[in-house]
């Protein structure tokens, strides 16, 4: 049975940000319907542009074959074009439960400023946590399961290579590790403020030395792969977490890879890691990431924020800067 408001009409319209076309984007608006009984009506607060993954859908580089598996919730279209596309948004229950109006939740949805969402797809946000910084959610969900994946253990000497929002995540989980020595680096030498504000040791790639224990490339780049590997201890673990999209990368498997013993895994926040699945579902290690936000620091990952009134004309613009780190959407 279908469940209705005094205050709901049957029809509302919404604006949302569609990807129509290489480096092409449009606001649209299209009507949503009737909230139904267990649905959620949401009023966006902000949004999160995550750089590295829209730069891929907005270029037309999403593999035919990862087609299917990249569909996120919200998604409409299809890859490549016309397709709406992200995944962090924040915002306030407009109608739905009296329990739950008005709360901040944190929801896997692309740019919009109004929808509809079951109640399973919603995440509040704990009451240390201010809606602006958690559009960061997605990106430490990932950190998290990277971490995981990578297998850090107290005193482990680690090197996170990339200090975008994930790396740099990364290192910062690392960094709370008891007795683990974290070094992050970047080519970006403006990024070496970064790293201090979050109390992270950095460096430039050309002044790494020595040997690491777990290695993490998150910057999509074969050299940095290539330097994981060639400084990588005996029996060291190498995580690929980040992503090429449509694109092939030559890494230097001879040499002393197979002498030293070294393992190569890639890591992907879409599974939880087989030595965790029977105890964390989905909805526990988004709740984790949340908690993990409250650190005030972590605002430095914000790099900028536009009104979603202007997103259609800077949405380009804001995946070609490499000062970009997350973007932060406001909405009226």
């Amino acid at each position: 049975m279908t469940e209705r408001t005094d205050r709901e009409p049957a029809i509302r319209q919404a604006t949302a940000l569609w990807q129509t076309g290489p480096g092409e984007v449009q606001l649209q608006h299209q009507a949503l319907g009737e909230r139904q009984s267990g649905q959620l009506m949401i009023r966006n607060m902000f949004s999160g542009v995550s750089r590295g993954t829209e730069r891929l859908v907005l270029e037309g580089l999403v593999p035919e074959s990862e087609r299917e598996r990249m569909r996120g919730p919200g998604m409409e279209g299809s890859f490549p074009f016309p397709v709406k596309y992200g995944y962090a948004s924040v915002g306030r229950i407009e109608d739905g439960p009296p329990e739950l109006r008005d709360r901040a939740v944190f929801v896997l949805h692309p740019h919009q400023d109004l929808f509809i969402v079951s109640e399973e797809q919603i995440n509040l946000l704990p009451d240390a946590l201010p809606p602006r910084r958690a559009v960061l959610a997605a990106n430490m969900e990932t950190a998290l399961n990277i971490i995981w994946d990578a297998g850090i253990l107290p005193g482990d000497r680690v090197v996170v290579f990339g200090a975008g929002v994930v790396g740099t995540l990364v290192a910062y989980l690392s960094n709370g590790i008891a007795g683990t020595e974290t070094l992050l680096v970047d080519s970006n030498p403006d990024r070496s403020a970064l790293a201090a504000e979050l109390g992270l040791a950095f460096s430039n790639p050309g002044d790494l030395s020595g040997e690491f224990d777990v290695l993490i490339n998150a910057t999509a780049s074969a050299n940095a792969l290539e330097a994981a590997i060639a400084h990588a201890g005996m029996e060291a673990r190498i995580v690929e977490a980040s992503w090429y999209g449509d694109r092939s990368v030559n890494i230097p498997l001879g040499g002393a890879f197979h002498a030293r013993r070294l393992s190569l895994i890639s890591s992907q926040v879409g599974t939880i890691p087989p030595n965790r699945a029977s105890r964390w579902s989905y909805k526990r290690r988004m709740a984790k990431a949340l908690e993990l936000l409250v650190d005030t620091r972590l605002d430095a990952l914000i790099s900028g924020e536009t009104a979603f009134s202007e997103l259609e004309a800077a949405y380009p613009r804001i995946l070609s800067s490499p000062d970009t780190l997350c973007h932060r959407i406001r909405y009226s």
